[in-house]
């Protein structure tokens, strides 16, 4: 075989110490967490309640579509959040081994495996809770009593007949359970018009489990943040990759150097 194969590059790792699963900036990441995700139901739910094109099947596609681009953005988001805690916990070892003093308060900002699940679970709550809740009180929806025929409405005028017709033309009230559902679908928009809304036993089962639905983010970012180190090792393996690959420039640069040299004092002697 012609050629020779390159040589993988060697893995670099930096120690780091890890931090507390709670630390002084939760609150503020579980708030970028939460207007993070109002933004994106907001945005998935104009766009998926816009695309009335298609029948079910590309309905599907491109509502799906939206559903893993969202969870690829929370995952990226958690990697880069993972990757900062562990560059820090890299300088706290760094000081620890010099013998400088630290806070429990700095500790705890470094990396935790479970800091980014709890994150993305926290910033979730307002969003869960009523999912949660529709989970345990919905029941299979009904059709409604039904429309009179025309025939039969124009004698509704007469008290005789029209007191009987009366439940025909009731409205039925909203109960605290259909204001859940309301919200619920709004914020699952995208997944509500993957499934077909005429089949009540799916609905059931759609909104029996929301809230497992509504953990996908959460997982998302969760296992992306856990992604951190390794984020890290990748960092430090190109730096010390770039570095071999200038040294040998540099030793190729300056052995070229001293060939012309070499050069320019022989044809000097002759």
């Amino acid at each position: 075989m012609s050629g020779t194969k390159k040589k993988p590059a060697e893995v670099v790792t930096k120690p780091y110490l890890t931090g507390g699963i709670t630390d002084e900036n939760l609150f503020k990441n579980v708030l970028k967490y939460f207007g993070m995700t109002v933004l994106f139901l907001f945005v998935a739910f104009i766009v998926s309640a816009m695309s009335g094109f298609g029948g079910q099947i590309v309905q599907t596609i491109f509502n799906g579509a939206i559903v893993l681009l969202m969870l690829y953005i929370y995952f990226t988001r958690g990697i880069s959040l993972g990757t900062d805690a562990v560059a820090y916990g890299e300088i706290l070892y760094q000081r620890k081994e010099k013998g400088a003093e630290m806070t429990e308060n700095e500790r705890k900002l470094s990396f935790h495996p479970l800091k980014g699940f709890l994150i993305a679970l926290l910033g979730m709550l307002p969003v869960l809770i009523p999912a949660v809740i529709l989970a345990f009180v919905t029941k299979r929806q009904v059709t409604s009593i039904g429309t009179i025929p025309s025939w039969v409405s124009s004698m509704a005028r007469r008290s005789e007949i029209g007191d009987a017709l009366v439940t025909y033309t009731q409205p039925e009230p909203m109960h605290a359970a259909d204001y859940l559902r309301v919200f619920v679908r709004m914020c699952l928009m995208p997944v509500f018009r993957m499934i077909n809304g005429e089949d009540r036993g799916m609905m059931l089962v759609f909104e029996r489990i929301s809230p497992l639905l509504l953990l996908l983010p959460v997982i998302s970012f969760g296992s992306g943040y856990l992604m951190g180190p390794g984020e890290r090792t990748k960092v430090h393996t190109r730096i010390a990759e770039n570095r071999k690959i200038r040294a040998r420039k540099e030793k190729r640069e300056m052995k070229a150097r001293m060939a012309a040299g070499d050069r320019n004092k022989t044809e000097q002697l002759n």
